[in-house]
């Protein structure tokens, strides 16, 4: 009997070597297991190399080639799904924001707000949810962050009550202990 979930990591790398670019075969490898009728419900894969401190960059920098990557990778595992890419629910999401202003240093240090995005043929996309504060700098959180304006529980518990079923007592007690006033945002998942 498979596992529920199957885990996978690129490896923790910086963003010139091997994290995203090993991304779109480990993406072909988790949806061949997710599309098989006795295989798991989930998958999670760890790409490493997106602390950009010094010398991001933009159109040529290593910013630019992880965010390639990840788009190569979510390429890849579109097209191993195949017709079961309708039923996909894709979250990405990172661990921590960047600054909004860069450093001395040509990169962003570590930051509050940061961004999620979901992908796949289940979720009712097409748009940008979110309460845009902007980056004046009188809109910054302590005068250097993107402020935050949503928690990212809140879009978790969204797909994970309605894509995969989990009951909001579960998601209260169980997953997100203490996240009771994030509640789960509606309407992520197609009818």
């Amino acid at each position: 009997m498979m596992a529920n979930s199957v885990a996978m990591d690129a490896g923790a790398s910086d963003m010139n070597t091997r994290g995203q670019r090993s991304l779109a075969p480990m993406a072909q490898i988790a949806a061949r297991f997710l599309k098989d009728d006795n295989g798991p419900i989930a998958a999670v894969m760890e790409v490493g190399g997106w602390d950009t401190h010094a010398n991001q960059g933009l159109e040529q920098g290593p910013l630019a080639r992880g965010l390639t990557g990840l788009d190569d990778g979510l390429e890849a595992f579109k097209t191993e799904m195949g017709a079961a890419w309708r039923d996909t629910a894709i979250i990405i999401i990172t661990e921590f924001g960047r600054t909004a202003v860069p450093n001395g240093a040509g990169g962003t240090d570590h930051g509050t707000a940061a961004a999620a995005f979901l992908a796949g043929g289940a979720i009712q996309g097409g748009r940008v949810l979110a309460d845009w504060p902007g980056v004046r700098q009188s809109a910054l959180y302590e005068r250097r962050d993107l402020r935050p304006t949503l928690d990212i529980r809140a879009v978790l518990k969204g797909v994970l009550s309605d894509h995969l079923r989990v009951s909001n007592a579960t998601l209260e007690r169980d997953v997100f202990p203490d996240s009771a006033g994030a509640h789960a945002v509606q309407g992520l998942i197609r009818a």
